[in-house]
Parts: C-alpha cells; sequence; structure tokens
C-alpha cells in the first residue's frame, strides 16, 4: 500500500457466510472515509493478497444505507464466493480504509506464517543455505550442535547473528566455534536492550532457524532458592527476558524456534505466554524432555526443549530416539595426568566441611568418581569454585587424593566437541559448559528438525491450522 495516502482506519473483520457463500459486510460510517458514501457506488479489484474496494461514479457495485439513532449509515455487502476468492480460507481479515479506498487483506500472522513457508521453500528449492541466529549464545554449544545436526539432515545452515552479553563468550565463539563465519554479526548486548535500540534492530535480517538459552538463574531450584523468589519473573536481571525474546522472534520470523532450558522453566510464566504467543504468531509448539543419559552421555543433564515450527511444516512430536550408553566409562573420556602432577589434592577443607555437613544432618557429600565409573553428577556452571557437593575425580593409586576434572573432561563428558572451550580460562571454560547443554540430544533433535525441511522441499507444505489465529479471534470480532 502506497503511505502517500492517509490511514483513517483499521480493524479486524469476521468473514461470514450467506446462502451457501462468503460475505463481507459493512455498516459503518468509517467507510465513509474512502468515498463510501450511501447511494455512491465501487468496485472491487483483487490483489495479490486480498481486496481492495474502491469508489468509482460508474463502479459495479452499489452503496446502500441503513439508519441507526437517527444517522444515515453506508452499507457494503458483498456476497459473492467468486469476488471474494482471494479471501479462500480466511474467517477473520484486516480492514485497512485509506482516502483511496479500503483494503482487505489476510491477518498478519496468517500473511508471516505463510512468507516463513514460502520463503524457507525457496531457499530449500533453490540450494542456497538457510539463515539462523542465536539467542543469549553463550559460548555457542548450542549454535554447534544446531548446525552438526542438520548437517547431518542435509541442510546447510549458516549462522547469521548471535547475540550474548559476554564479550568473552563472544570473542571465544568468534575464535572457536566453526558455526560462526566472517558473515556472522555478532550482537554483544542484553537482549532487553537490543530489541529497544531501533538502529541495531534494523540490521537484523529475517532466518530460517532460530535457537536460544534464555537464562535459567530464576527458573532453576536453587537460582530461585537463593533468591528467595516465589516466581521466576521475580529475578530482577533475567526475570522478563521472554518479552524481549518474543520481540526478536517477531523481528527474526523465523520457521522453526528452538529454545532450551532447566525443567523447571516449562511450569513458568514465561513458558505459559511463548506456548500462546507462538501459537498466535503461526507456530505449532511441542515440547520435550532429553535426558542426556538416554543419548549415550555420562552426565545425566536434562534438559527441557520447546520446539515451534511454522504451520505448513510437520512438527517435531517425538523426540529423538534414544541411542543408549553403551559400555562408555569414564577413563575413556579423561586426560592422560601424571600420579605426581599439581592438580592433586587432599581437598582437606571440603572433607572437613562433609564432616561438619553430616553432623549438622545436611546430607550433603562429596560425589567421586573413577576411570570405571559409568555415569557422573551433574557438572554446574561455579564447578572451578570447587563445590562441597561437585564431583571430583579420585587418585588412581592414593586415596587421599583428588582433583577436578579439566575443561576438555568436562566437555567430553556432555559430549561437547573440546575446540569450543579450548583457550580458555579454566573458570570460564567450565561456567560456558555447565550452564549449557548436553550435545549429543540437541544435535539429534535439530536433526529431526531438518528432516522435517526436507519434507517440506519433496512434498510441499501441509496447512494444519492448528495455529490459524483467526479460528480463535472469531468469536471476539464482528
Amino acid at each position: 500500500m502506497n503511505g502517500m495516502h492517509k490511514t483513517v482506519g483499521f480493524w479486524l473483520k469476521k468473514v461470514g457466510l450467506h446462502r451457501g457463500s462468503p460475505r463481507l459486510w459493512f455498516d459503518s460510517i468509517r467507510v465513509a472515509s474512502a468515498g463510501m458514501i450511501p447511494g455512491g457506488r465501487f468496485d472491487v479489484v483483487a490483489l495479490s493478497s486480498g481486496l481492495k474496494l474502491v469508489a468509482s461514479d460508474v463502479g459495479r457495485y452499489t452503496v446502500s444505507s441503513k439508519e441507526r439513532d437517527g444517522r444515515r449509515l453506508p452499507v457494503i455487502d458483498i456476497n459473492s464466493r467468486e469476488v471474494l476468492a482471494p479471501l479462500e480460507g480466511h474467517s477473520v481479515v484486516r480492514v485497512v480504509v485509506r482516502t483511496d479506498g479500503i483494503f482487505v487483506m489476510p491477518l498478519a500472522s496468517e500473511v508471516a506464517k505463510r512468507e516463513r513457508i514460502d520463503r524457507l521453500k525457496a531457499k530449500l528449492e533453490s540450494g542456497a543455505p538457510i539463515l539462523s541466529a542465536s539467542i543469549a549464545h553463550g559460548g555457542g554449544v548450542l549454535s554447534h550442535a544446531a548446525h552438526a545436526g542438520m548437517a547431518e539432515a542435509g541442510m546447510e545452515m549458516d549462522l547469521a547473528l548471535f547475540c550474548e552479553i559476554e564479550e568473552g563468550y563472544v570473542e571465544q565463539s568468534l575464535r572457536r566455534n566453526d558455526a560462526t563465519t566472517d558473515r556472522t554479526l555478532p550482537l554483544c548486548a542484553p537482549i532487553q536492550e537490543l530489541v529497544q535500540d531501533e538502529w541495531a534492530m534494523r540490521q537484523i535480517p529475517r532466518v530460517e532457524v532460530l535457537e536460544m538459552g534464555l537464562p535459567c538463574s530464576g527458573a532453576s531450584r536453587a537460582g530461585k532458592s537463593k533468591r528467595g523468589l516465589a516466581l521466576m519473573e521475580q529475578h530482577p536481571e533475567v526475570g522478563h527476558l521472554v518479552y524481549a525474546a518474543l520481540a526478536l522472534i517477531q523481528k527474526l520470523q523465523p520457521a522453526a524456534v528452538v529454545l532450551e532450558n532447566v525443567e523447571d522453566y516449562s511450569v513458568s510464566a514465561s513458558a505459559q505466554i511463548l506456548r500462546s504467543q507462538l501459537r498466535d504468531m503461526g507456530y505449532q509448539v511441542r515440547e520435550h524432555v532429553l535426558g542426556a543419559r538416554d543419548y549415550g552421555l555420562l552426565e545425566n543433564r536434562v534438559r527441557w526443549a520447546l520446539v515451534a515450527t511454522t504451520d505448513g511444516l510437520r512438527p517435531v512430536d517425538s523426540p529423538p530416539e534414544p541411542t543408549g550408553n553403551g559400555v562408555l566409562k569414564l577413563g575413556d573420556l579423561l586426560d592422560v595426568v601424571p600420579e605426581d602432577a599439581q592438580c592433586w589434592s587432599e581437598m582437606r577443607y571440603l572433607k572437613e566441611k562433609a564432616v561438619r555437613d553430616k553432623e549438622a544432618g545436611k546430607g550433603f557429600a562429596m560425589q567421586l568418581v573413577d576411570g570405571d565409573s559409568i555415569s557422573v553428577p551433574t557438572i554446574r556452571k561455579s564447578y572451578n569454585k570447587g563445590g562441597s557437593t561437585d564431583p571430583y575425580v579420585c587418585h588412581p593409586s592414593n586415596p587421599s587424593l583428588m582433583r577436578k576434572f579439566t575443561p576438555a573432561e568436562h566437555a567430553r563428558i556432555k559430549g561437547v566437541p573440546p575446540e569450543l572451550v579450548e583457550g580458555l580460562p579454566a573458570t570460564t571454560a567450565h561456567e560456558v559448559l555447565g550452564q549449557g547443554i548436553a550435545y549429543t540430544p540437541f544435535k539429534l533433535l535439530f536433526k529431526e528438525l531438518g528432516k522435517r525441511f526436507n519434507e517440506l522441499r519433496s512434498t510441499g507444505p501441509v496447512w494444519t491450522g492448528e495455529c490459524a489465529a483467526g479460528a480463535r479471534l472469531i468469536a471476539a470480532i464482528g
């Protein structure tokens, strides 16, 4: 629509049904601003998406009238399947009144939904790389898993941009993560600030895949207990980030969204807002709980995954098939560490604390593992600080000595390529890994998503109507 003409009205309108044909009915003074006055004439012009009603002295249709509250109102009544064919399948439409006519168009959510599918399908058919984006990127472990999984499904994917608040993580991802390229736009800023920056938002392109891991500090049980939070959203720094995430989704218009977080996030108000708003944006939302042990990893890191696919794509209804852990032992993943290396320690302060905790009835205890262990307790973000319940490796010959995992060992335990944290200080490396994902289940999850993309390329879109906004709006409008 040409912006030179003044817009004087906007509303949503239900498409009715009369004698078996669709019916568009207006009885409002609002249409007079477009020259639609009682007794006047108009034409209906088909557009690429919708219709335009244009006042014309020699028009095919007549504007009738009715009396209401002592006023004569213009009435437009179009009851023709042929004339309303551009609106077929739409129970609710947008009406924009301008001085040069009345535009009747599909809902913005329906237009966006179809644009996402058309854009993705065109790229798949042409062989052009699909684009991805990453929110709360961290060190890019989820991005790396996403690219690896999509590649296994035959999808070439370029990371167009990522957003991360920690500058050190940004630099590490640019240096070590082969998911990033010289075409990747790094946005080093809090997302709640980014979405308010009009200049920065103009630099953001549309993408086909969005992956994100919003901070879980307010959702985890430890985080809520530490701050005494009744609900996750009370966290002063990260409790509100669902708003910024949705603002970025609206800007990026991805065909698919994958969010990972702790299990408790799934019962938060933020998760419910995500589910409902993504549905209203035309996404089919599915949720899965992924346990790392089910996919051959030693640490049983459990994460919740929300997978939203645009209607037209078949949803990811089931989690990836479990692969089991075979005969993998911790010793297969450990570095070669000399028995006289300085990293071995009695950790006397932790042993003494364990005694005090036991006497106090707290039940805290160190968790010791060795080369024969077939499981490893969860390794947390602050592992390098050395907590009293963290896992430690026993010395092979001296039972009084133990050590922390190296960053490379921590990475292997989670299935993460160690090069992603290579060169980082131990504290930072453990932070990146401890707040991230177990790699294998998410790689397989993105492989499943890639299969859905392949189906779109080979058989075309399948519209389920599951998330059609009109079906929910029809009862609330005229």
